[in-house]
């Protein structure tokens, strides 16, 4: 495996490449989540570029930028065993200049839900992911569905800006309690370990609620809401369909339900789709 820690030493060894190109883009502090889309990507592909970049353009003011968790040493190991070709693991100033151009997050999509708690974060976000998929020359890239908006506007910049690269969606990775991995669950202390679990159990109640028949969004909601009584806060409780618009009614094959809460500490996220 090489590390590569500029941009330079990233293209040098890429150059060398034979086929398709498998990229998996990562902050760091690698769990098994992770790891499903690293080996998704080492089957279906030639060679598989990883980078990990705590990027600073998608935190904002008063999040937890500087605390983030970071372990190098452990994601250079894991990535070596998953068999990685190249870890790319750049600095910010590799990745930045003091002025630069910027893309923004569509006016609409990119303002709700996640982007309307986090306005601006959309922008940073999508800002280092064109970045990353340029640099990697990556012919699939590999994205959770965990973060089920980021990949809706990733898939977005991509067919705006006719980029030459597959989005490849993939499956959320829980551990054997329903907890969706994130690197974030390292904050979770005591009994929040256990009252986060309330985020998969309401998604679980509402798809319960739809075999059973019940496809009113309302309805749904409010009986997540109550099994969510566990969460420190609820940011919201959202019934869309692929395209994120909101629905008065579940559609089978088109819809996505997603929650944002607090406990503790960390501010999660979880979703279902149907």
């Amino acid at each position: 495996m090489i590390i590569a820690r500029t941009i330079d030493e990233l293209q040098k060894v890429k150059r060398e490449f034979k086929g398709s190109i498998g990229f998996v883009p990562t902050m760091g502090a690698l769990h098994q989540g992770h790891l499903s889309l690293i080996h998704q990507a080492k089957e279906e592909n030639d060679h598989l570029i990883v980078s990990v970049f705590v990027n600073p353009t998608q935190f904002l003011e008063g999040e937890d930028l500087d605390s983030y968790p970071r372990r190098e040493d452990a994601d250079r190991k894991i990535c070596e065993l998953a068999g990685v070709d190249i870890l790319f693991m750049p600095m910010i100033d590799q990745m930045y200049e003091k002025d630069e151009l910027c893309i923004g997050a569509p006016a609409i999509r990119g303002y709700i839900l996640e982007g309307e708690k986090r306005p601006g974060h959309f922008d940073g976000m999508l800002q280092v992911v064109m970045k990353l998929l340029n640099l990697s020359g990556a012919t699939n890239a590999y994205f959770g569905k965990k973060d089920a908006q980021q990949l809706a506007l990733i898939t977005q910049m991509v067919r705006n800006y006719f980029m030459d690269v597959n989005i490849i969606p993939c499956e959320i990775v829980r551990d054997e309690r329903g907890l969706a991995l994130s690197s974030r669950n390292m904050y979770l202390h005591g009994d929040e370990k256990e009252r986060a679990l309330c985020l998969s159990r309401s998604l679980k109640r509402a798809t319960k609620m739809v075999m059973a028949g019940e496809h009113n969004a309302e309805t749904i909601k409010k009986e997540m809401l109550n099994v969510l009584s566990d969460a420190d806060e609820v940011e919201y409780v959202a019934i869309v369909d692929r395209e994120f618009n909101a629905l008065e009614e579940v559609e089978i094959g088109n819809t996505i339900i997603l929650v944002a809460a607090w406990v503790g500490k960390p501010r999660l996220i979880d979703n279902i789709w149907i």
